[in-house]
């Protein structure tokens, strides 16, 4: 590793930078500020650790580093960019700085976990400081536990415990200036190759997201001013404008949960809004319990009778899924809006997962995936939990019966067909009454729209009282599925 000459001559602090792209509220940085520091961000795509970003996050990674280094920078600080394993770069860079402390903001799932063990073992066996510190989640997966002594599997009494606990503590400013210890030669960040090309499809993304911290907190003022006020019922329709849209900036850890709650303190949100928006918070929380107590949570069941359940192969239906060309407009204008803007309305994602594991009766693992690659959000947590509740596997899974019928949830939160008419433009001329159901629509309201079935936009991929009676029936065939205390049928 070749190095330019030193600037400082104490030994310098080394602060590892993963998923906590800010400077603000960054408890590593802090404890470090008034000591020489190197800041390192290793890209590490070997799976060991965590789980390669896929395209979109590549996207937003790219730009965040970029806003990252520039604040930085203004502090007199730098960003330096190494390629490899992470474990094995941040010994190697280490030992290069003579570093006498490494510090980190703990990360949760298993293998990072394992990796930050190793290396605080490591290291500390070198004589060298070694500390790592909150931030991501307002509570530690190890110590929130239930009065037996386990994981939590219900929200409800995960939410409970968790708000019992002590209030959130305040966050960490910014440091105002940082003392650098020398310019290490890494990687320049364009030849990470993080951006696409060939053909580049982001300009969706680039036209509704700007990443970064400073941009985290606009959109958390502009929600609060906003968005909040409607948020407890306006938040399950995708035409408004209610949405927090927070979700990729804490994904990427430009802005933390504790920020978040500190600014609705200062506003003294308490009524239903703030509620149902603090539940939500609690919801990504309990994602990540789940991610931290369970082995795999992206490629095994929670609820391990599902793994005898008879997913299909069904490759036209997958792909048609994907690109938004199943035949029922509100999965259509979901699956587009996820191409075109690498996110989607949460009351939408639950009907195209529901459309893709029930009446596709595709593995969810499958769109899981999918979802991994073109999510601005695709978190490692929330995504595979959040699947797996929709599929009736995960932890308090919606019930296996609950098959969304995508006519009337259209109908219901799409009334007039914004949404639809937005993102399936094919559509736009029908009136509200069809346009959910463009396959019953007469034939003159269909050649008015300029609508040929199966040709200008297609026809159903199934049937939805029949993909129904599937679903149902290969759930009934899953041993002990109907056991499950508190359910009962219903449509």
């Amino acid at each position: 590793m070749r190095r330019n000459a030193h600037r400082h001559n104490k030994s310098p602090t080394l602060i590892l930078f993963r998923n906590d792209l800010r400077i603000s509220d960054n408890r590593a940085l802090a404890a470090a500020a008034g000591n020489p520091v190197v800041c390192l961000y290793v890209l590490d795509q070997s799976g060991k650790a965590r789980r390669p970003v896929g395209g979109a996050s590549r996207w937003w990674l790219h730009h965040s580093l970029v806003s990252l280094d520039r604040s930085l920078k203004e502090r007199g600080a730098s960003l330096l960019l190494r390629r490899g394993d992470e474990t094995a770069v941040a010994l190697e860079t280490a030992k290069a700085i003579d570093a006498q402390a490494v510090y980190w903001n703990r990360r949760y799932e298993p293998g990072a976990v394992h990796a930050d063990t190793q290396l605080k073992t490591t290291l500390r066996s070198k004589g060298v400081a070694a500390e790592s510190f909150d931030g991501q989640l307002l509570h530690e997966p190890s110590r929130l536990r239930t009065g037996s002594g386990g994981a939590y599997k219900v929200f409800g009494a995960f939410e409970r415990a968790l708000w019992a606990e002590p209030e959130p503590r305040d966050p960490v400013d910014a440091p105002d200036r940082l003392i650098p210890f020398h310019s290490e030669i890494g990687d320049r960040l364009a030849d990470w190759r993080l951006l696409p090309t060939r053909p580049d499809w982001s300009a969706g993304l680039t036209a509704n997201w700007t990443p970064g911290e400073p941009a985290a907190h606009q959109r958390l003022e502009k929600f609060l001013a906003a968005g909040l006020t409607n948020y407890a019922e306006g938040r399950d329709f995708p035409f408004r404008a209610v949405p927090s849209q927070l979700s990729p900036y804490l994904t990427h850890g430009e802005i933390t949960p504790y920020q978040i709650l500190a600014r609705l303190r200062q506003q003294r949100h308490s009524d239903n809004n703030s509620a149902k928006f603090r539940s939500e918070l609690a919801w990504r929380e309990f994602c990540y319990h789940q991610a931290f107590n369970l082995s795999d949570l992206t490629g095994v069941n929670v609820d391990r009778r599902f793994d005898a359940f008879p997913w299909r192969s069904d490759r036209t239906g997958l792909v048609g899924w994907r690109q938004g060309l199943t035949g029922y407009p509100i999965v259509d204008a979901g699956m587009r809006e996820l191409w075109q803007t690498g996110a989607m309305h949460n009351r939408v994602r639950m009907i195209v997962a529901s459309f893709l594991t029930k009446h596709l009766l595709v593995d969810w693992r499958q769109g899981e995936q999918w979802f991994w690659d073109t999510l601005v959000d695709a978190d490692p947590a929330s995504n595979p939990a959040n699947w797996q509740w929709v599929a009736g596997c995960g932890a308090d899974a919606a019930p296996y019966f609950r098959i969304f019928n995508p006519v009337l949830q259209g109908e219901k939160f799409d009334a007039d067909g914004v949404y639809v008419r937005r993102f399936v433009p094919e559509l736009a001329g029908l009136s509200p009454r069809w346009i959910h159901k463009p396959w019953q629509a007469p034939e003159p309201e269909l050649n008015s729209s300029g609508i040929t079935l199966g040709e200008t936009y297609p026809l159903p991929l199934v049937d939805h009282h029949l993909a129904r009676e599937r679903a149902l029936n290969a759930y009934a065939s899953i041993k002990g599925i109907d056991n499950k205390p508190g359910f009962s049928p219903a449509g």
